[in-house]
């Protein structure tokens, strides 16, 4: 993640120069000039790493995470607000989101 986003950094730096930008480079520009919250990030990547995408098509997970992202965040302040208090998923936020994802699972129409 760290590469990244140096690797946008680089990008967005050498695009302030050049009005000549090939759509590899404006694709990197606009999709990496999307911050997001760490407790956020955690949500997202609990998803994938316990394996709640595999058996998603892989042309569905983008959909798939916005979707999820903003019904968290609209939904879910309080979870979000304990893992960034906490600093980590503590037994209570883990319980927590493994009942969020399966809920949300059920009504996720790719």
């Amino acid at each position: 993640m760290k590469l990244e986003l140096a690797q946008y950094r680089e990008v967005a730096a050498f695009a302030q120069f050049s009005s000549d930008l090939d759509a590899a480079t404006q694709q990197l520009l606009s999709r990496g000039y999307s911050p997001m919250a760490i407790e956020e990030q955690v949500a997202v990547i609990y998803v994938g790493v316990r394996g709640y995408l595999d058996k998603l098509e892989p042309s569905k997970i983008t959909k798939f995470e916005n979707a999820f992202l903003s019904h968290v965040i609209s939904q879910h302040q309080a979870l979000l607000g304990k893992i960034r208090t906490d600093g980590k998923i503590s037994e209570e936020s883990d319980a927590k989101l493994k009942e969020t994802v399966a809920n949300f699972l059920v009504g996720f129409e790719p």
